[in-house]
């Protein structure tokens, strides 16, 4: 009988190394290309709280100021004068217009010669953070074409923020009166 010889195999190694190297490489890079998470930072000024400090003032400045209720925005220079009043719709509130109107009163402050860059938001404590954050942006700039570019031209960066003035008497009663009389 014959013999069979069998060839004289060995397990082979696999070289992995070239495949190592390639990890050692790609996953750095990967992890670099990635966005945990995106952070957004608002810088606030707050407002003076001081009376000696106000006392020290002669010429009181003119304070821009933006009440935010749940009925409407209103917008207020010199501080309790108001100027203008945006009702809330069935749509929310009306950010457009106010943007609109604040382009118009920027204008109108470099016409007349008054550099205002600072504005206070004054807010109800009903009011939600979208809400709060939606107005901050709004003042702060809005969106304008130059030279066939989309950029954000400045309105009034330097926001405060304050907690609104109780509503009066005559405003919780006419709701409350109206509410009952939409019942019977």
């Amino acid at each position: 009988m014959r013999r069979h010889r069998r060839p004289n195999t060995q397990d082979a190694e696999l070289d992995i190394t070239s495949f190592m190297n390639l990890m050692i490489v790609l996953v750095p890079v990967l992890l670099l290309s990635l966005v945990f998470s995106q952070v957004r930072i608002l810088n606030l000024q707050l407002p003076v709280l001081s009376e000696a400090e106000q006392a020290q003032d002669e010429q009181e400045p003119k304070i821009l100021e933006l009440v935010i209720t749940p009925a409407r925005l209103e917008l207020n220079y010199p501080a309790g004068m108001s100027l203008k009043r945006f009702e809330v719709t069935d749509a929310g509130y009306d950010f457009a217009a106010l943007s609109v109107y604040l382009q118009d009163l920027k204008l109108t402050f470099q016409q007349q010669g008054i550099d205002k860059n600072d504005i206070v938001l004054l807010l109800d404590p009903a009011i939600d953070y979208q809400t709060i954050v939606s107005a901050m942006d709004t003042v702060r700039s809005f969106k304008a074409v130059v030279a066939a570019n989309l950029v954000d031209a400045e309105l009034f960066p330097m926001i405060s923020l304050g907690d609104a003035p109780a509503a009066s008497d005559s405003e919780p009663q006419a709701a409350i009166g109206q509410a009952v009389g939409a019942k019977q």
